[in-house]
């Protein structure tokens, strides 16, 4: 008798471990083995997403047509599972906000080829799985943030009127999910508090008003969060942070909160030296780790801390490149025509413009002074030389495109072809050096 007892209780602990068992690292491996985006998230068009979703299709997932956008473009819904707890998945309401909408074809892939799974299987059993991978395919298609009614789809959850928005509201509304996922990106330049390390993603449980009243299923996607933490802290240490709480009362995610979704905003931003790619694979370990804690309960277990302890986002931290004291030659011309240089000695602050990664990034100054405050992603040390403006002058708001010319050289700054007459020691173009990298040193 003693003996059976034993044995069923080895079987069951068995049991609950392989349930459980499908680790961070182990979630990685799979995505790394069998991920299907093969296209950078930011160029993925709306006909990019159509052919991932027949591969999802023809794997046996349920793929169907909800909707189209203002310019009739398909909007679509992917499901899986078939259990109680209803998990409601968006992405892409702002078109040039991409990463998540390929983590979410790769985890519908990988779900549905590992049915074999036991985690899967738990998965499977316990949750019903939705999801819009790209609620806004008219921004997408042209890499911009709203509709092609000029309306920003996450602040009309209240007056309704894109058809994006009435979409949402009512596949909400029909289904009423136990938990959302409102899925986006945010500034690449973004701070993890007040540090110089990027946010490379950042989380937030979103309170459905503006007192911040709690429930039960916000205080679990407490625990969600720091589950999902955990799982990808590893990866980028120091580079989550935790996005700003005030209630936006036109919002999806804060209106998702009052109708009764109690929701978890992710927003992906950017890891310099890393591939976008890479955030893509964070993503799936993230909503995997959420999904497999749901299914298998393990979140009831989780303390919340991890979330607590997050630091806020901040903003004006960081640059994209700095230049340590470089003296900037200033062409001055008097009301006689007659030229003079002046000499000014500080900091040129750039950043990179947002495009799609298929494109060149053109960069801007964005500020000159003192930034002994700020980090750079990339920071040179620009004493030795002088700095100047390419084809326009090097000042706030002009491209960065930047010659830069040792300090112990002659040149006659009012000269009408400045690179042509005296060639430059370096060029630093579109966020590159094209010539002389090297010479002007990385700090």
């Amino acid at each position: 008798m003693l003996r059976c007892f034993l044995f069923s209780l080895v079987v069951v602990t068995l049991s609950a471990t392989m349930a459980a068992a499908q680790t961070p690292a182990e979630l990685a491996d799979i995505w790394e083995a069998e991920h299907i985006t093969n296209i950078l998230p930011s160029n993925v068009r709306h006909k990019d997403l159509k052919e991932y979703l027949d591969k999802l299709k023809g794997s046996g997932v349920r793929v169907a047509e909800v909707g189209k956008s203002v310019s009739n473009k398909e909007i679509y819904q992917v499901e899986f599972g078939t259990g109680p707890l209803k998990v409601f998945l968006w992405s892409q309401m702002h078109g040039d906000e991409p990463t998540a909408t390929s983590a979410l074809v790769d985890l519908f892939w990988v779900l549905r080829r590992n049915g074999d799974k036991e985690w899967v299987k738990k998965i499977e059993s316990s949750l019903t799985i939705r999801a819009v991978p790209m609620l806004n395919p008219d921004g997408a298609d042209m890499f911009i943030r709203r509709n092609m009614q000029g309306l920003d789809i996450n602040r009309d959850a209240l007056n309704l009127k894109s058809p994006e928005a009435r979409l949402l509201k009512q596949l909400r509304d029909a289904w009423s999910p136990n938990i959302g996922f409102n899925l986006h990106n945010q500034n690449a330049l973004t701070a993890a508090g007040p540090t110089n390390k990027q946010a490379a993603i950042s989380f937030l449980v979103v309170y459905g008003d503006a007192q911040r009243t709690t429930n039960e299923g916000h205080e679990r996607n407490k625990r969600l969060v720091s589950a999902m933490i955990k799982a990808i802290e590893p990866y980028m240490p120091g580079h989550i942070g935790r996005y700003e709480d005030e209630f936006t009362a036109t919002a999806f995610g804060d209106n998702f909160s009052a109708w009764g979704t109690p929701t978890i905003l992710i927003e992906t931003g950017a890891l310099h030296g890393k591939p976008e790619s890479f955030l893509v694979k964070m993503n799936f370990i993230a909503i995997g780790t959420a999904l497999k804690s749901l299914a298998d309960g393990s979140e009831r277990n989780i303390a919340p801390d991890a979330y607590l302890g997050l630091p806020n986002n901040v903003s004006g931290r960081l640059m994209s490149f700095i230049f340590r004291g470089a003296t900037i030659p200033i062409v001055k011309v008097s009301e006689t025509g007659e030229k003079s240089i002046e000499f000014s000695v500080g900091d040129i602050g750039a950043n990179r413009e947002r495009r799609r990664e298929e494109f060149a990034a053109p960069t801007v100054v964005r500020r000159i002074g003192d930034l002994s405050t700020i980090s750079g992603l990339e920071e040179y040390d620009a004493r030795d030389f002088y700095a100047v403006g390419r084809f326009q002058p090097l000042s706030v708001g002009n491209f960065g495109e930047i010659l830069f010319y040792k300090k112990d050289r002659k040149i006659d700054w009012a000269a009408a072809d400045l690179e042509e007459a005296f060639p430059p020691d370096a060029i630093f173009s579109l966020g590159q050096w094209i010539k002389g990298e090297g010479v002007v040193p990385r700090k």
